[in-house]
């Protein structure tokens, strides 16, 4: 009865492995929010991050240069979920809801019930004291509008 253990560990780790890529991601994104979006630097920084050799390197990129080529449809999407100017969002929620809905509406592979949990995860390590609820409000939203299948399915 060892694989069994081994097989729920390695599952385990997986996910362990993508959340520290979300994390790494929401870090890269906020860097890029607050200073500039020098890509190359921060994929470059981010390898000093202690958590970085927990990632799942491949998914951490793509949640990176996915947010970076989509960033000013996203930030419209973005705009149009919220009861309040954009520039009064936190950079760090901001930045974890930017990972969220570009896996939302470019990784369905990825269940939405997922990303808007990792999402409230990470806000709840990284975020306001309340900031998760927020996040929660934005990603529902945006899971209506671009999962509305699998979200219908799962209402």
């Amino acid at each position: 009865m060892i694989k069994p253990k081994e097989i729920q560990s390695k599952s385990r780790k997986k996910i362990n492995n993508r959340r520290k890529s979300r994390e790494l991601a929401m870090k890269s994104i906020y860097r890029g929010l607050v200073n500039t979006f020098d890509l190359t630097q921060i994929q470059k920084d981010i390898r000093e991050d202690p958590d970085f050799i927990r990632a799942d390197e491949k998914f951490y990129i793509e949640i990176l240069k996915g947010v970076f080529k989509n960033l000013e449809t996203l930030k419209i999407e973005i705009s149009s979920y919220l009861d309040r100017s954009y520039e009064e969002l936190s950079p760090i929620e901001l930045s974890i809801i930017y990972t969220s809905l570009y896996e939302l509406k470019y990784s369905p592979s990825v269940p939405y019930k997922v990303v808007i949990n990792e999402a409230i995860e990470v806000a709840k390590s990284f975020g306001g004291i309340d900031g998760y609820k927020y996040i929660n409000g934005i990603l529902n939203q945006a899971a209506e509008k671009n999962r509305k299948e699998e979200f219908t399915k799962n209402k």
